[in-house]
């Protein structure tokens, strides 16, 4: 093998490298372009009712966030309705809302928001409508959150 061969494989070798990692930059940036315009088929809320667990797992003046779809669901128990339960997420700028048992309303960390338990509704911040109510059904003791009415 003389010295101009081996700078010939050496040439090669450097060139299919550098088409890689051409290849591996461009998936970089293309790769989330392509997710963006065709997302995954998780569904914004589910079809079907999800168990939100028995009928007992939540007492009265406390709350549990449940995975409901895409975001989760937060189901609480008040003194005034029973089981209810709303969309996690702040309709201000999309944060997850959560329920602060001391002042018995659900807030959202990010701006201060601050929603009623009954209903949903705003009580206080830059929220601009009331967070989205979800159906909760008991059927032989299980909390179901979600599906038809």
């Amino acid at each position: 093998m003389t010295d101009h061969e081996a700078k010939v494989e050496r040439r090669g070798f450097l060139k299919i490298l550098n088409s890689l990692l051409a290849a591996v930059g461009l998936t970089a940036i293309v790769g989330p372009a392509i997710a963006y315009f065709w997302p995954s088929k998780l569904e914004e809320m589910p079809s079907e009712p999800v168990s939100a667990g028995s009928e007992g797992s939540i007492p009265e003046g406390e709350a549990k966030t449940v995975r409901f779809g895409r975001y989760p669901a937060l189901v609480i128990n008040t003194p005034k309705r029973g089981i209810v339960a709303y969309s996690a997420v702040c309709t201000h700028f999309a944060c997850l809302v959560k329920w602060n048992p001391e002042i018995d309303k659900i807030e959202c960390p990010c701006h201060e928001g601050y929603f009623s338990a009954v209903d949903g509704s705003v009580i206080s911040g830059p929220p601009p409508t009331p967070l989205e109510e979800i159906l909760v059904t008991i059927v032989d003791g299980n909390i179901l959150i979600g599906g038809e009415a």
